[in-house]
């Protein structure tokens, strides 16, 4: 016979309002009290309800997860996984659910988040991007359905709750450092620039480069998508002009990689011929040969975060509208050298 929250009760000499209370995480009740009630369910083999627990509240106890793309082609770039190993632990700590809408098109993707709302399947929707002029934050907004951004809105910024990194100022920061290292010709290899997080990157590479007063060349500006095959594509335009560049500000480390692959393939040599900085310091940037420079923007914590604040917004729907920035680090490793005229003067 399975166990009842009665047994459960019985066993741990408590109500079994004080166990029901335990299972929601109650902060009034005392974590001696939580461990017992949790001893006994353990013991006792008891697994609650969360079915009926929901439908008694009126609450799903799931939070939706939308990535910009299909999720085949979101989980090549590693950045998706960790994001998502982010929010699992947040949505873990408070018992939630995790529900990812499922798509091939972005018309697609929407079709499955009118879904997700109309049907009341989840109390809250996580946004792994930032796109300009967004049909889906739109009708999020539209619905005063709780939703929380992985990134920087391109609108409503003060009405949005969103955590992001100050990619402005670290694409400036890496940029300056390629330039302290004596390179005068650097190109930026960015993302689609329907992407905030792109734009924001390229701001900051433009505003690095006019203060040390270097010269604006639109064909050291290439866009691609956040893929292997997007750096490669980059590499053999930008190494086909007459002056190439000699260091590379790169938008993410995938693209990175095949960055660093062609060049390999090209016969030139990182960081002897061009140095490399890329973002997003995920574990091919250690592995990458040579091992890649890096900002790293806390990947996981950008999802607990994310997760955190949704829960938070969804037990209290009154919560203030946020803006968390989580801090950036540059990591260097093996891909930025000083420029070959500077070290001869060195």
């Amino acid at each position: 016979m399975m166990a009842t929250i009665k047994d459960v009760a019985k066993m741990a000499k408590v109500a079994p309002s004080t166990v029901s209370r335990v299972i929601a995480n109650n902060p009034r009740i005392s974590e001696r009290t939580k461990e017992r009630v949790r001893e006994a369910m353990q013991e006792l083999g008891y697994h609650p309800n969360f079915i009926a627990r929901s439908l008694a509240n009126q609450s799903t106890q799931a939070i939706g997860i939308i990535m910009p793309s299909s999720a085949d082609k979101s989980f090549q770039n590693p950045f998706f996984p960790e994001v998502i190993r982010g929010i699992s632990k947040g949505a873990h700590q408070k018992q939630y659910a995790l529900h990812m809408a499922t798509g091939e098109t972005e018309e697609e993707i929407f079709e499955g988040v009118v879904q997700m709302v109309e049907g009341k399947q989840v109390d809250g929707i996580i946004l792994l991007y930032s796109r300009v002029d967004d049909q889906l934050t739109n009708f999020l907004i539209e619905k005063q359905f709780p939703f929380v951004i992985v990134g920087k809105p391109f609108k409503h910024v003060e009405e949005i709750t969103h955590v992001d990194n100050d990619n402005y100022r670290a694409s400036k920061e890496v940029t300056e450092h390629l330039i302290e290292l004596g390179h005068e010709r650097i190109a930026f290899v960015g993302g689609n620039l329907n992407f905030v997080v792109t734009i924001d990157r390229l701001l900051g590479y433009e505003k690095a480069i006019n203060v040390a007063g270097l010269p604006y060349k639109d064909d050291y500006i290439i866009h691609e998508e956040f893929q292997e095959e997007g750096g490669k594509e980059a590499v053999l335009e930008l190494f086909s002009l007459k002056e190439p560049p000699t260091a590379l500000v790169v938008a993410d480390d995938l693209m990175a990689v095949g960055v660093l692959n062609t060049l390999h393939e090209m016969g030139i040599q990182v960081p002897a011929d061009v140095s490399v900085v890329s973002f997003n310091n995920i574990m091919l940037a250690e592995l990458s040969r040579p091992p890649l420079t890096s900002v790293d923007i806390h990947i996981v914590q950008l999802g607990y975060e994310a997760a955190k604040n949704m829960i938070q917004m969804i037990e209290n729907p009154s919560e203030p509208i946020k803006r968390i920035i989580i801090p950036h680090t540059l990591v260097k490793r093996q891909t930025c050298h000083l420029k070959k005229e500077d070290k001869k003067r060195a």
